[in-house]
């Protein structure tokens, strides 16, 4: 086992390589997350020498990239997004729900990323409020928290949507009523809506979306999906994709606001694969450690020519600017505090009396701008105080890869 492999040491060793041979196919985004993970706390990016106060150690602390596509970059963003999520959590069941697109259309999803996951995220976020505003279901307003993956443990292009939802929410407005949010309603014990209805409605809204974004010219198709370019193609696999069943599942409520939290702590700023799951890297082959759930979560190990592990984990890379966390319902960023409020009135509970202390990091936050300053000795667990700033190689300008969203 190789100890302390990270991804960066393969896209060090093997991403020229891998540039040469796929430079006719490799984008600006794929070749700036290479780069950016490639030169992540190297004296490239510049940094600063720290010493500690108590044993004299001294060491170097070289810049982070920022990139949220790299595995070293994610524990104080993540700890930052939690620590304000904190007040937000509600004396409810929490629920786990997910939305899976089948294999063929997440072709479709990798060859039109931004418009097909963006699709993804309304048609899921709609089926939840729809579904759970039917009087026949629930009958509430609910919020909730959506996160989009695209990888299997096996880094695979397998995009679904997870989605954290409180089980209860302010009553709906009813139709002939002149308000409505005047009670909360929670969902039954160990249960919040019908998987078979959540997946149906699910599979109508997402083809009828992607149906009106095929009109409006705005998906676009090569290699073996080019002949979807046609309109009678397309609407021939439509029609297939509307046949077969589309996965929807919900897990069994969380125990309580500290499982809710460690459980979005786990989801929420992953990357397609942590360096914690590398095993080796030996005579060009990349090994890391996976769980198949095809045989109920085994753990095995998967060696891949490190050009195929590359482009595996090259599959996950979204968009400029795309947004991977969204908020829905009471807890959309419009109206969230108001909404909340609100939701803590029906249940009758005291907003916080004082913000929530952050979830711990061993990183010190006055200095997360290099992204590894630490603020203990690593020896003596000492403060460590910085010396001096140590300049990039060569003239500066704004990192093109930084990406945090």
């Amino acid at each position: 086992m190789s100890a302390g492999l990270e991804v960066a040491d393969i896209f060090r060793r093997h991403g020229d390589a891998y540039r040469q041979v796929h430079d006719g196919h490799l984008g600006r985004v794929e070749r700036r997350v290479m780069s950016a993970i490639e030169l992540c706390r190297t004296a490239e990016l510049g940094g600063h020498s720290e010493r500690c106060t108590s044993c004299g150690l001294v060491r170097i602390a070289y810049n982070s990239c920022r990139n949220r596509h790299c595995p070293k970059c994610q524990g104080q963003t993540r700890a930052d997004w939690l620590a304000a999520r904190q007040a937000e959590l509600l004396p409810a069941p929490y629920f786990h729900v997910v939305f899976t697109l089948p294999a063929p259309v997440a072709a479709i999803a990798f060859q039109n990323k931004a418009t097909v996951y963006a699709i993804l995220f309304k048609a899921a976020a709609e089926t939840l409020r729809v579904i759970a505003a039917d009087p026949k279901h629930l009958g509430a307003e609910i919020g909730f928290v959506a996160v989009l993956h695209t990888w299997g443990q096996n880094l695979h292009h397998h995009p679904h949507v997870h989605c954290v939802v409180p089980g209860g929410g302010p009553s709906s407005a009813c139709p002939g009523l002149r308000s409505g949010r005047t009670r909360w309603i929670a969902c039954r014990p160990g249960f919040f809506l019908p998987v078979r209805v959540l997946s149906r409605f699910f599979r109508r809204l997402f083809l009828e979306d992607l149906q009106t974004a095929f009109e409006a010219g705005k998906l676009g198709f090569f290699g073996d999906l080019a002949d979807l370019a046609a309109p009678a193609v397309f609407a021939g696999r439509l029609a297939e994709f509307r046949r077969v069943e589309w996965v929807v599942y919900a897990k069994p409520p969380f125990g309580g606001p500290e499982q809710v939290l460690a459980y979005l702590g786990r989801y929420t700023h992953r990357v397609a694969i942590s360096n914690s799951r590398l095993v080796s890297l030996t005579e060009g082959r990349v090994s890391f450690r996976w769980k198949d759930y095809r045989h109920h979560g085994k753990p095995k190990i998967l060696t891949l020519d490190a050009d195929e592990f590359i482009r595996r984990f090259l599959l996950h890379t979204l968009p400029d600017g795309f947004h991977r966390i969204r908020h829905y319902g009471f807890l959309a960023n419009g109206h969230r505090a108001a909404k909340l409020a609100l939701c803590r009135k029906l249940l009758a509970v005291s907003p916080p009396a004082e913000p929530l202390a952050p979830v711990p990091d061993q990183r010190d936050p006055a200095r997360q701008a290099t992204g590894n300053a630490f603020a203990l000795c690593p020896c003596c667990g000492g403060a460590m105080i910085r010396l001096a700033t140590l300049p990039r190689p060569t003239p500066w300008r704004p990192p093109f890869w930084q990406d945090t969203s």
